[in-house]
């Protein structure tokens, strides 16, 4: 995200080379890119000043991102794990966990991908 990536397109050219996913999310500060770059070094603990901070699922990129995105890894195949992965230095892990899976959880597709289409 914070490179400019969209993981969307990445996921549908990374299809069958996709076997394990970390969910993450990232904030951008704008003010901040046109000012450092994407490619901000600064130190993590710098949040107001580095161009991107790591963050809890959805609170980087909302619902319409990460449901593109989850379509995604079904179109390219990948109906597995998705593991969540806490960096956010704004919330603790407990905090940011519980709320990931309160925002995933209604995005998820849980239903195998249907065999046959009968209205087609």
């Amino acid at each position: 995200i914070w490179q400019g990536i969209d993981p969307a397109m990445a996921i549908r050219e990374l299809k069958g080379a996709i076997y394990h996913v970390h969910a993450k999310d990232t904030q951008l500060n704008t003010f901040n890119i046109s000012r450092n770059g994407v490619l901000d070094t600064k130190q993590y603990t710098e949040e107001n000043d580095r161009s991107w901070i790591f963050r809890t699922v959805g609170y980087g990129n909302g619902e319409d991102y990460w449901r593109g995105m989850i379509s995604a890894f079904r179109l390219a195949g990948y109906d597995k794990v998705m593991s969540i992965e806490h960096e956010d230095s704004l919330m603790t892990v407990d905090e940011g966990l519980e709320k990931a899976v309160a925002f995933l959880k209604p995005l998820l597709i849980s239903q195998p991908k249907p065999g046959s289409i009968s209205w087609a």
